[in-house]
């Protein structure tokens, strides 16, 4: 009787530690799911690898200059800096909301409905989104050579935000961009405000934003 009630201890033992290993692994395999719907990276071409530079609040943003979908540019200093590079023009400071995408960017598809939304609410105040497109910088890559042509695809999803198209990649480097989404706020004195890595379900993104795009807006537009 004390061996069969061995046995059957060791027996019980052993369904325990199996069941256990099933459930950390099942866990494990959940949070890795969750965390490849975050965030994407940027893959690396032969002749262009990214590096993530760093950017944080209070760094300068790096200036861009960049084609739209319409054929014309888009100048960060037109719109941000100490001096603007187009006064006579253009002499109000704006704040800037850049985000990074790719139209094979899953989390991207998810951001650019709330982005929408705030573009919607702000338009007509001092501020510009853009949507920075490096999809075409990513096409010789294997398995993103057949991604669809942005201005396109997003105007089916009802996305009406200019798009700057970053052909060469220049700008995606120059930001450090190394996961997508990528998204930065920048005062109107071409700061940094806030940036965000990649896309999180469940968070107040778009009264996140509002907060910080109400604050920099009441900044004044000194001369």
């Amino acid at each position: 009787m004390r061996i069969k009630t061995i046995v059957r201890l060791l027996t019980i033992i052993m369904a325990l530690c199996l069941w256990t290993n099933s459930l950390a692994k099942t866990a494990h395999q959940e949070s890795t799911q969750n965390n490849n719907q975050i965030t994407e990276g940027v893959p690396e071409t032969e002749d262009d690898g990214i590096e993530d530079i760093g950017l944080q609040p209070g760094d300068e943003a790096p200036k861009f200059a960049l084609r739209t979908t319409e054929g014309d540019y888009q100048i960060l200093s037109k719109w941000s800096g100490e001096r603007l590079s187009r006064p006579a023009s253009q002499p109000i400071r704006h704040v800037v909301i850049a985000s990074f995408f790719a139209t094979w960017c899953a989390p991207c598809m998810k951001e650019l409905p709330h982005l929408q939304n705030l573009y919607e609410k702000y338009m007509g105040k001092d501020i510009k989104f853009f949507l920075i497109d490096i999809t075409e910088s990513t096409r010789s890559v294997e398995g993103y050579e057949n991604s669809p042509k942005a201005g396109p695809f997003l105007k089916k999803k009802g996305i009406t935000i200019p798009i700057l198209i970053d052909i060469y990649g220049m700008a995606k480097k120059n930001y450090g961009v190394t996961t997508l989404p990528r998204l930065f706020v920048i005062d109107k004195y071409r700061k940094i405000q806030l940036t965000k890595r990649g896309f999180r379900e469940g968070e107040d993104f778009e009264g996140e934003l509002a907060a910080m795009i109400d604050k920099l807006l009441m900044e004044g537009n000194e001369e």
